[in-house]
């Protein structure tokens, strides 16, 4: 707890030193307070229990780990202060939440089968932060509203009327920014079939250069199913590999994916750039050098083996950013992944953080606000295992199979063979 106070407090110093001593702070112990114990309760700090040694002795104890920033009559509340985390950005986030008086307004386009801001409840409490989060909705005769920079086009389903790529064009012609997350097929585990999906989007895409492939991408770097089987009256349990959602960690240098560790797609598809050079590429998320590509539509094979085989492609381009003038003559970004579910919360799920991060990073990027992108991903910590080769595992299966055999087998040979030395040197001494 005392390391907990004082980190915070170098913080404090630093933050105070930076700002030119705008930022003044106290410490108080409202254990000692019954009064401040209730307001520090009121304003939404609750006490913590802490194990603490007295005389050699662990005892446990109440403490209050928060802080209550103030500016004017705003107040902003962090609940508590972990031990042990980065809290650089939960603390600079505070800050630019009282500070900001007015937030730049963020859209989501609505309409075509997009899912809702409650099926993207964890993206929209990120977002909340520092953006109002609008839904969006377009037609011939409603454009997108001028106070909106930045517009988030995420997974769509049904097919988009041409009006709204005339709107969207006309968007980008004012210096407007896209995040686009769209499915070029659709998977179900459930039913083991995956087929391909068409909405426009895809070829308004081609028409920026931008071609996304409607393929399924297999990586051998991907995450672990629970799958039950029926055998006999007994009902096994086991874990299988499903390279159609793959983990994602290699990102180039770029903003967005600053500080990013592992991001997951499922069912995403590999993205091809098809423009001239007077539009900026930069791919921004990859495969893993052990990937491969399958066309739509596809059967699922749960019980398939995948073998290095399976896997002849590395580094396939997952995602991307366009600059330039992408209609009309103004400068405008747009940001493009290949998988629209990364970000949403299906049947009420967590997310992945880093997915999370990977969409707010977006906007940040777009909105030309950055500050906030390191700091934000300080705290995630994904150490994936390292993937090892066919013949490595081979090994090593082996070497576990037979090296504690062949250590008996040689423990017992020195043994024996000192026996027979002991019995030899009994006979010669008795013959003596």
């Amino acid at each position: 707890m005392i390391k907990t106070r004082d980190d915070f407090r170098e913080m404090l110093v630093e933050y105070g030193k930076i700002s030119g001593q705008m930022v003044v702070y106290d410490f108080i112990s409202p254990g000692e307070d019954e009064e401040l114990e209730r307001e520090a309760m009121q304003n939404g700090i609750q006490p913590v229990m802490i194990n603490v040694r007295e005389k050699d002795q662990m005892k446990q104890q109440r403490a209050y780990m928060g802080a209550l920033l103030s500016l004017g009559d705003r107040k902003e509340v962090i609940p508590l202060v972990e031990p042990g985390l980065a809290m650089e950005y939960t603390l600079s986030t505070a800050i630019r939440k009282l500070a900001v008086v007015d937030k730049p307004s963020v859209g989501i386009l609505q309409g075509h089968g997009e899912p809702s801001l409650n099926q993207l409840a964890q993206a929209s409490q990120e977002l909340g932060i520092l953006y109002t989060v609008e839904n969006v909705s377009v037609t011939d005769s409603t454009t997108i509203p001028f106070h909106i920079r930045s517009l988030a086009i995420i997974r769509p389903t049904d097919s988009i009327p041409q009006q709204v790529f005339s709107q969207l064009d006309n968007f980008l012609a004012r210096g407007g920014n896209l995040l686009v997350a769209l499915n070029r097929v659709e998977g179900d585990l459930q039913r083991g079939f995956g087929s391909g999906l068409t909405t426009g989007l895809e070829s308004w895409l081609l028409e920026k250069g931008i071609h996304v492939n409607e393929n399924f991408l297999v990586d051998q770097n991907c995450v672990q199913a629970t799958m039950q089987q029926q055998i006999g009256n007994a009902i096994q349990i086991s874990s299988i590999a499903i390279p159609y959602i793959p983990r994602i960690n290699k990102f180039s240098d770029h903003p967005l994916t600053q500080g990013l560790e592992e991001v997951i797609l499922p069912f995403a598809s590999t993205i091809d750039f098809m423009g001239d050079s007077t539009i900026t590429f930069t791919p921004v998320m990859f495969s893993s050098e052990l990937s491969g590509t399958q066309p739509a539509p596809q059967y699922f094979n749960f019980q398939r083996r995948w073998s290095r085989a399976d896997f002849p492609l590395q580094s396939q381009v997952l995602g991307a950013v366009l600059e330039g003038s992408l209609a009309g003559e103004a400068f405008s970004k747009m940001v493009v992944v290949a998988d629209g579910d990364f970000a949403v919360n299906e049947n009420g799920q967590q997310v992945n953080p880093d997915n999370i991060n990977l969409l707010v990073n977006s906007i940040d990027w777009l909105s030309d606000d950055t500050g906030l992108i390191e700091l934000r991903t300080k705290g995630v910590s994904s150490r994936p295992i390292k993937q090892m080769e066919d013949s490595t595992r081979t090994l090593l299966k082996w070497l576990n199979f037979l090296l504690p055999i062949l250590l008996v087998l040689i423990y017992g040979g020195i043994r024996y063979q000192y026996r027979k030395n002991q019995r030899v040197t009994r006979m010669e001494a008795n013959y003596a």
